[in-house]
């Protein structure tokens, strides 16, 4: 199975082209260096032309790549000394979600975010990457935990949504991520939530009630799926690229609405291209959002927390116009 994209195809074979060039040139001994370099020009303007100019459809397919990477690469990368928590006190433990303590910059910091896994075993493991209500409680012991020795959270946000299985439901799936939203709401310690991948439903917003939201690039983040919400509205999930289209479910989207407040750029052709230099650029927002939470007091965080989830949306009655709602 091949690891590139639909969209990406020309990029590879041209890809191909030059690389059996230049082996053809150093088999025969031959100066092809003049070819070879017009065709790097032209792979560059292609690259440029494709992934400068992404649709939302584009980016949700990056934002689903098998080799994107998870919260575990970016915990290995970004922080040191992390030691993983597991179970929630109440019925077990759920690899969906993973959690613990590490040092970030040389200070004791607590990382949680969803896993999913890389091959089918993997997956299997960690259930796609979709919770049980264990993952959240446990995600919620982490907060608390995190809050009592006034230790930053942080949340990396990668799933396509919480388990809708019947097993979830008996163990109080509704409740479990209700109740994260609540006690994150009044979490007297920065939380920040970064949104890494897929962003679905209440299964991202169970890790996404942070002081700042923040995404990459090519992630989403949406109350259902593109899937789901073409099943919906036009009885097809084969519509989901129309459906992708007109969900302000991308990055630019939310930060023009207000929903997030940092894009973090992508390296060209996604995260999973070069993950040592996406981790470089992941680190520049967080260090910045941390520097600038760590002077509020916890009255203000838990303030700032009401007034920027307060502030998204908004209504228009009959008489209104709906161009001053942007004023």
């Amino acid at each position: 199975m091949p690891n590139y994209l639909p969209f990406e195809k020309p990029v590879i074979e041209l890809r191909e082209k030059i690389a059996e060039l230049k082996a053809f040139a150093e088999e025969k001994e031959m100066d092809l260096e003049g070819e070879i370099n017009k065709l790097e020009g032209r792979l560059e303007q292609l690259e440029d032309d494709i992934y400068a100019h992404l649709t939302p459809w584009q980016r949700v397919q990056i934002a689903r790549h098998n080799e994107r990477p998870t919260t575990l690469n970016y915990i290995d990368l970004l922080f040191t000394d992390f030691i993983e928590m597991h179970g929630d006190r109440l019925y077990g433990d759920d690899p969906a979600i993973v959690g613990g303590i590490a040092k970030y910059k040389g200070k004791p910091i607590t990382v949680i975010g969803h896993q999913r896994g890389r091959d089918t075993k993997e997956n299997i493991h960690r259930n796609f990457g979709m919770p049980h209500p264990e993952g959240y409680r446990k995600a919620l012991r982490l907060m608390k935990q995190a809050e009592k020795f006034h230790r930053p959270i942080v949340c990396f946000i990668d799933t396509k949504g919480a388990y809708p299985g019947k097993s979830a439901e008996e163990r109080g799936q509704s409740e479990a991520i209700a109740r994260n939203l609540i006690e994150m709401a009044g979490l007297r310690t920065p939380v920040i939530s970064i949104v890494i991948g897929e962003g679905g439903s209440g299964g991202a917003l169970g890790l996404g009630m942070g002081n700042h939201i923040h995404m990459l690039e090519n992630s989403t983040y949406s109350v259902i799926s593109p899937e789901g919400a073409a099943a919906l509205l036009w009885k097809d999930a084969s519509h989901a690229r129309k459906a992708a289209e007109t969900m302000k479910i991308t990055a630019p989207d939310l930060k023009e609405l207000g929903v997030i407040d940092e894009i973090i750029p992508e390296v060209r052709g996604g995260a999973h291209k070069d993950l040592s230099q996406q981790a470089l650029y992941i680190d520049e927002v967080l260090l910045t959002s941390l520097t600038f939470l760590s002077e509020k007091s916890e009255e203000e965080l838990t303030l700032d927390r009401y007034e920027k989830f307060k502030g998204i949306g908004g209504a228009v009655t009959a008489s209104q116009n709906p161009e001053d709602m942007n004023k």
